[in-house]
């Protein structure tokens, strides 16, 4: 499910990008690396559904949206198809790395134009499939995107290599989790080796070599399922921790930086 992805994207990222307890920390980043940065996963985590022009993603920012998904509709060969691959994965990753480099030098220093630019498309995934946004309009959508646009674009310069690291970990994941439902994924796309019609009669094999040539190991059985909803809670939990403590650590960095500044100035005037 839309959601389910989301929060496993964020989780992953938290467990990859933190240093805290339970977490794994191979890609260290400060808190604010982690903060914006698991928000923009959890909309890498749903990049590969943006094949099919009537889903979730390809409404997250109407119009513009709509059409980048029936351009990768039709170039990926349609839903759960191309997008959901190692070549697909791969194509996301390079996307996201040439966007990391498109920076700009103003006279408020480096921008990351390219970065803030993709970012408000995945974090606006994310929200859309999290329901943060009304059903009807879009122009919610459009205001929250161009403010988070604004702080990647301001806060990526010094540490933009994190932006295909998200979308790696993004894409992996959802496809991971396609890939323990029923459905499968077709990882080798565009070749799709389908099984002999003898092996197609095996019970437990035609279930992890799927006659469409899809691979499966449904542990979770059907997408939605009550196991993926027990599965994800605890998921979304740790999704959730990890990003609250992020965002207060934040807080109070900033709070800090506040005060000192209003005690200097009240030592000035006073």
């Amino acid at each position: 499910m839309g959601g389910h992805h989301a929060a496993s994207g964020a989780a992953a990222w938290v467990a990859v990008a933190s240093t805290g307890p339970y977490t794994l920390g191979w890609y260290p980043l400060d808190a604010t690396g982690i903060l914006i940065g698991g928000m923009a996963t959890a909309g890498t985590a749903l990049v590969c559904d943006w094949d099919h022009r009537h889903s979730t993603v390809a409404n997250s920012l109407p119009p513009l949206s709509n059409v980048i998904a029936v351009g990768i509709e039709n170039a990926s060969g349609g839903h759960r198809q191309g997008t959901h691959s190692v070549l697909g994965a791969g194509f996301f990753v390079l996307l996201a790395t040439l966007a990391g480099q498109i920076q700009l030098q103003t006279e408020w220093g480096l921008l990351s134009v390219g970065a803030g630019l993709l970012c408000m498309f995945m974090i606006n995934i994310a929200a859309k499939a999290l329901k943060l946004f009304p059903k009807s309009g879009f122009l919610t959508n459009w205001i929250f995107g161009l403010v988070m646009a604004g702080l990647v674009t301001w806060y990526a310069p010094d540490q933009w290599t994190w932006l295909p690291v998200s979308m790696l970990i993004g894409v992996a994941v959802h496809i991971v989790g396609d890939m323990i439902t029923t459905g499968g994924v077709p990882l080798l796309w565009p070749l799709v080796v389908r099984p002999p019609k003898l092996l197609r009669k095996v019970p437990l094999l035609r279930q992890v070599w799927r006659p469409n040539g899809a691979l499966s190991l449904p542990l979770l059985g059907r997408a939605g399922s009550k196991r993926e909803w027990l599965l994800l809670i605890p998921v979304s939990a740790y999704a959730m921790v990890g990003l609250c403590v992020a965002g207060w650590s934040i807080a109070q960095s900033h709070w800090t930086t506040v005060a000192a500044a209003a005690e200097a100035w009240t030592r000035i005037w006073f």
